[in-house]
């Protein structure tokens, strides 16, 4: 409550002196009324997210290799189940998960980039049907389309053994091309919001279309790249549909697929080893979302003012 002090000396300009505020605590009632309940939803929310992985980092410290001797979180802390990734192809399966979540990436941000500034810059025929294809083509999910995915595959296996099946390229490819709509669709609504004036001041300084792509366009836009490049990686590294069809062989497996493996069969199950290998697997896309955070509110809302 803000009062005036009539006692207060006046200033060398003739007007009253600053006000003062006195500040007066809230009743418990009315605190708990207005503010109270949302710090009890926040804390119960947080709880609920954070018990999941608790649980998981507990599994992973736990000496069996079970859940159900985990039921006391962190009752026994050991760190044999992480030693014990050392004699599997754990760690294989992590360098085949990044090379192909980090080559997914980069390429659907660039091919993304390119398809979404020519819809945004040029005028062309079939420019509007195009635009309304990406938007119908994103209303069905990938995963409808993995039993024509498997025997497109198993075609071009016997043409171009390096794209088919049990490759990791071949299996770039189908990611790039499943997530080639959402991304140019999403980074087009961005570049809309990039003025035109921009590229028509630098062409007149005689600036080609490449170099106004290229030195002006991206860097105005790295909110949407870094978004869209974070968006495909984390997709990409827990992706098991797909991988599991197509990769065959158990060196070429990613990390979903690799996981799965160890606790398919309910009675060799081995939850301690899967709990490790999660925890570990959890910590590059961790890493880069916390890099990346800054990008992530204005590039996802600064296209969706004008389309």
């Amino acid at each position: 409550m803000a009062v005036l002090d009539p006692a207060a000396p006046a200033t060398r300009a003739g007007t009253p002196a600053p006000v003062r505020t006195l500040r007066t605590r809230m009743p418990f009632g009315r605190w708990a009324r207005e503010l109270g309940w949302r710090h009890v939803v926040g804390v119960v929310a947080v709880a609920y997210a954070a018990f999941p992985l608790a649980y998981v980092l507990s599994a992973s410290l736990a000496s069996g290799g079970t859940l159900t001797g985990s039921n006391r979180l962190f009752a026994t802390v050991s760190g044999a189940n992480y030693a014990a990734l050392g004699g599997t192809r754990f760690w294989t399966w992590v360098v085949n998960t990044l090379e192909v979540a980090v080559v997914t990436a980069v390429g659907t941000v660039l091919m993304g980039a390119a398809a979404a500034y020519a819809f945004s810059r040029f005028r062309f025929a079939g420019r509007r049907a195009g635009l309304t294809a990406l938007l119908v083509i994103q209303m069905f999910p990938q995963m409808l389309a993995f039993v024509a995915v498997f025997l497109l595959m198993l075609a071009v296996d016997d043409v171009l053994p390096a794209l088919g099946l049990n490759s990791k390229l071949g299996l770039v490819c189908v990611y790039l091309g499943g997530a080639l709509g959402v991304n140019t669709f999403l980074m087009y609504g961005f570049f809309n919001t990039v003025p035109r004036e921009l590229d028509e001041a630098a062409k007149i300084d005689g600036a080609t279309h490449t170099q106004v792509y290229w030195t002006i366009v991206l860097r105005l836009a790295s909110p949407i790249l870094a978004v869209v490049g974070l968006l495909s990686f984390i997709s990409t590294f827990g992706e098991f549909i797909i991988a599991r069809v197509l990769l065959q062989s158990e060196s070429s497996w990613t990390l979903a697929v690799g996981l799965y493996g160890w606790v398919s069969d309910q009675l060799d199950a081995n939850w301690g080893l899967f709990a490790a290998g999660a925890v570990i697997s959890a910590v590059p896309v961790l890493a880069l979302f916390l890099f990346l955070q800054k990008y992530i509110v204005g590039g996802l809302t600064a296209g969706a003012v004008k389309g």
